[in-house]
């Protein structure tokens, strides 16, 4: 498979888009959005997070698309592609692999608590129960090393499951399952929370902005939210768009997948925020928001239970949509870069996944007063290396590389598919080349602590 001309390619655009999406639309759309919008004031925090999304995310995910369609190739052979040669700018693929197969790693272990809460929600463990009670239900799970490991690999074993059908009969085709049934339980979420008592507050602090609200740290909040949300610097998008033909449109795709993520975060804020308003509670109340914050309004509500099983099967789809674009990352390399088959490097490194992640799992338990890393358990160390370091580092990789090195210019008809769009190349190769950089540059200096007081 080292050659374009015998390269597998999506069955569809359709498919395409929703694998994509699927792959943008992870636990960060539900779990994280609406609590770092809580923290942040709402309505401001979400202009400001569109505008990063359009100015930032946008023209990184055409770059990252753009560079894995022309090379048809692994996110690390497609450099040596669009160089001619052996480059050094295959590290960008480097840190893509890396930095996606370690987020997999850890990244199983919380997915695998929502398939937890999924069983823990149909056997109506949170209804009728007072809220230490469903904090205890929390506690006890992250506290058993047998659980949190069975369901870490168990989230493992379906994402392996699906890699191994394939981009077609795998990939997409359960893109085509998994997202159509997220969105049904998004919005059915989203119609619960419309009629909730708390539904006009859920608005009003979605969409009525306050300024005052928005701090320095909102603004960095937001810009990085903003490219984190779009699967980039992970190698996912050159993965994916090295099964592109050649007459895709990347204008298009791109946008469609920007809006499908966004539309995604917005309704997941508009299904948990009038539930948390109904309830009388903190809509800023952080990450135990979906584990603890939302069990405890579900309980109290009518068919709680049933409406916990939906929100916890919607959580476990968005997990499963994006572990398998990190996944296939490596498997396409070691399947174009070192020729071997995709069933032996799909269970290979999954297993390897879960091996690597067995530390991160047993940070919640027999490790946790294990802090090796500058007083971080096994689980925060990764989290931030991965989240603070290497993917910012990829996308800022990636942006200076197809706006300052990529003598792309003669291919910026492939940009729109052979539309006639003489504007499009010049915008985008200004913002990939300028804003992207230095707005990414912001992201990872703030993750260091350079603008911590």
């Amino acid at each position: 498979m080292n050659g374009s001309s015998a390269r597998t390619q999506w069955a569809s655009r359709l498919g395409f888009i929703l694998a994509a999406a699927g792959s943008a639309i992870g636990l960060g759309n539900i779990w994280k959005f609406p609590y770092i919008t809580g923290q942040n004031g709402g309505g401001a925090f979400v202009l400001v997070y569109l505008l990063c999304i359009l100015l930032v995310g946008l023209p990184i995910m055409m770059a990252e698309l753009h560079i894995g369609r022309h090379g048809q190739r692994d996110a690390v052979g497609c450099f040596a592609v669009l160089e001619g040669k052996p480059t050094r700018w295959r590290f960008i693929g480097w840190l893509g692999v890396s930095s996606s197969f370690l987020l997999l790693s850890f990244y199983a272990v919380v997915a695998g608590w929502s398939f937890d809460y999924v069983v823990q929600a149909a056997s109506g463990a949170f209804q009728a129960r007072s809220a230490e009670e469903i904090n205890a239900v929390f506690a006890q799970l992250v506290s058993s090393p047998g659980q949190v490991v069975f369901w870490q690999g168990s989230f493992l074993v379906a994402t392996a499951g699906i890699v191994l059908g394939g981009v077609r009969g795998g990939i997409e085709r359960w893109s085509k399952i998994l997202m159509p049934l997220l969105f049904l339980l998004l919005l059915l979420l989203f119609f619960r929370g419309m009629l909730s008592p708390g539904a006009k507050a859920g608005l009003e602090f979605m969409f009525r902005p306050d300024f005052s609200k928005l701090t320095p740290a909102a603004l960095l909040d937001a810009l990085g939210h903003a490219f984190f949300t779009l699967s980039l610097g992970a190698g996912t998008m050159i993965t994916y768009g090295s099964y592109l033909d050649r007459q895709a449109d990347l204008l298009s795709l791109s946008v469609r997948i920007t809006l499908l993520d966004i539309m995604v975060a917005l309704l997941a804020g508009l299904a948990i925020f009038p539930v948390v308003f109904a309830a009388g509670l903190e809509p800023g109340s952080g990450p135990g928001l979906v584990f603890q914050t939302i069990p405890i309004v579900f309980s109290a509500m009518p068919f709680g239970s049933v409406l916990a099983v939906l929100f916890f099967l919607l959580l476990s789809f968005a997990a499963m949509s994006s572990s398998i674009s990190m996944l296939e990352v490596s498997v396409s390399y070691l399947v174009d870069e070192k020729g071997w088959r995709r069933g032996l490097a799909t269970m290979v490194l999954g297993l390897a996944a879960f091996v690597i992640g067995l530390p991160s799992a047993l940070s919640f338990n027999l490790l946790a007063d294990v802090t090796p890393f500058f007083g971080q358990t096994f689980f925060d160390f990764a989290n931030a290396l991965v989240s603070s370091y290497l993917l910012p580092l990829g996308g800022f990789s990636v942006a200076v590389y197809a706006g300052w090195f990529w003598k792309g210019e003669r291919l910026q008809d492939e940009l729109s598919g052979g539309k006639i769009r003489p504007w499009l190349y010049p915008l985008w190769h200004f913002l990939v080349k300028y804003v992207a950089p230095a707005a990414v540059a912001v992201v990872l200096l703030n993750q260091m602590g350079w603008f911590t007081p």
